[in-house]
């Protein structure tokens, strides 16, 4: 690997969401990959095309990128690059460029992709389906080292790296454990306590008196949660607790590509049929990252429901963690590696799927605890500690201080036996072909709109 001038290496992280003032749990993520590595390396953070920054003490580059020349010639630069695994479909010149790739796997978008599909048809559902499973194919062969959230989710990772040939003798040689290939790398929390600058919720927020107790939604409305569940318990509460509010903080996602979610429309709908809307439940815009603190210190609980399904089991929710930066007490649907944790360590109540009574009456336990952040302050600090920023990303800064290529690629090129990267063009009339068969007219065409945003994506007309 080259070293510059400096003695400091380079590395490339590649964002597919925007940073900024609004950011998302992708964006969040990348920023502070990059605060993080920056500290002893020179770090360049690519995000899709946006207005420049303004903040000119970045310890870190940020340029903005919006096709795949500028991110091939930026790898080129580079000793190692750090990108979400997805960006291969679009951008699959990057795996051409002799540089250790780093991809990152911390969300399990195949089994998001099922619950958000549910209500599609079977044929269609099928078809995207597919086109999933194959992207995941050439991330997985294409990594030089993988980052998942958790230790469930490796577990789940290495089976479809078995699968597809990456648990083999060469890499079991360089290491038995497999550490070196795939590292757990949740997403984090700053070192640094959170500080109220301002009041923004109690007394200020329309509809939110200075005596209210406040539930707080932490990040955005996603079609495999399960805001229902809540809102109907809050409609349980409001003749008997009238000072009880419910703050979702933010229902436009930052990305302006992102299209509102169905489930965002279903939750503001059901709050308006049990009479909820604008008199106990709130739907905020979007809560800028530098201003979360102020709504988390002012909250008294936070909530996070999901439904049974097999995207909870492997999923990390990534804004559940500002509860524990903030101390505040949860109110959280087990199934999933953060509930089980609020479940061991005191942190609140973990209630069953779809339980709306158990909801209401989890919320009222914990309103009803004297002196109650006070009282479970002390729990969350060593949780909190845990997953630090600079703890959870100590195995991205290893593989960044000595990069290598898994010895195990050379290998599986001479006998790799599925297809990599984006489908060739002599093979388009096959997978036109299926798409008709499978799903008909429909089906048809919903892979030719898929196609064509691929190609808009990738030629920089488009970007998530």
């Amino acid at each position: 690997m080259n070293v510059n001038q400096s003695g400091r290496r380079r590395v490339l992280l590649i964002s597919n969401s925007a940073v900024g003032e609004k950011m998302s749990g992708p964006g969040i993520r990348y920023w502070e990959f990059a605060r993080i590595l920056s500290r002893q390396f020179l770090v360049t953070l690519t995000v899709p095309a946006q207005a420049p920054s303004s903040d000119n003490h970045l310890p870190f580059q940020l340029e903005p990128h919006s096709n795949e020349e500028t991110l091939h010639r930026l790898a080129r630069l580079a000793d190692v690059v750090i990108a979400p695994g997805s960006l291969l479909v679009l951008y699959p010149s990057l795996m051409q460029v002799r540089v250790p790739l780093v991809l990152d796997l911390y969300i399990p978008l195949l089994l998001e992709e099922m619950q958000r599909d549910r209500a599609e048809p079977l044929t269609e559902q099928c078809l995207s389906h597919e086109n999933l499973e194959r992207a995941l194919a050439t991330q997985i062969s294409a990594a030089d080292l993988i980052l998942c959230a958790s230790e469930k989710q490796r577990d789940y990772w290495l089976g479809a790296m078995s699968a597809l040939g990456r648990v083999n003798p060469y890499s079991h040689a360089e290491d038995p454990t497999l550490r070196r290939l795939i590292a757990v790398v949740p997403f984090g929390l700053p070192s640094e306590p959170p500080r109220h600058t301002r009041p923004v919720l109690k007394g200020i927020y329309p509809g939110i008196g200075r005596e209210d107790a406040v539930l707080l939604w932490g990040g955005g409305i996603w079609d495999w949660l399960d805001a229902p569940t809540l809102i109907r318990a809050m409609a349980r509460l409001a003749d008997r607790r009238p000072e009880v509010k419910l703050f979702f903080m933010g229902i436009q996602h930052p990305n302006p590509q992102e299209s509102e979610r169905k489930a965002v429309k279903e939750t503001i709908a059901l709050s308006r049929e049990l009479d909820l809307y604008g008199r106990t439940v709130f739907f905020n815009d979007w809560v800028p990252y530098a201003e979360r603190e102020n709504y988390l210190l002012e909250a008294d609980v936070g909530v996070s429901l999901h439904r049974d399904h097999l995207e909870t089991r492997f999923s990390f929710r990534t804004r559940f963690l500002d509860y524990v930066w903030a101390g505040l007490p949860i109110v959280a649907t087990r199934g999933d590696v953060l509930s089980e944790q609020v479940e061991a360590q005191g942190l609140g109540r973990v209630v069953s799927p779809g339980d709306v009574d158990g909801v209401a009456e989890a919320i009222l336990s914990l309103l009803d605890t004297p002196n109650l952040r006070e009282t479970y302050r002390p729990r969350f600090a060593p949780v909190a500690a845990a997953y630090r920023w600079e703890n959870v990303t100590r195995p991205l800064v290893e593989f960044c201080a000595a990069p290598r290529i898994a010895p195990d690629k050379a290998y599986l090129q001479k006998i790799a036996t599925f297809e990599l990267g984006p489908t060739p063009w002599w093979k388009l009339p096959d997978k036109a072909w299926r798409a008709l068969r499978l799903g008909g007219v429909r089906g048809l065409t919903r892979q030719v709109k898929e196609y064509r945003r691929w190609l808009r994506t990738r030629r920089g007309r488009g970007h998530e």
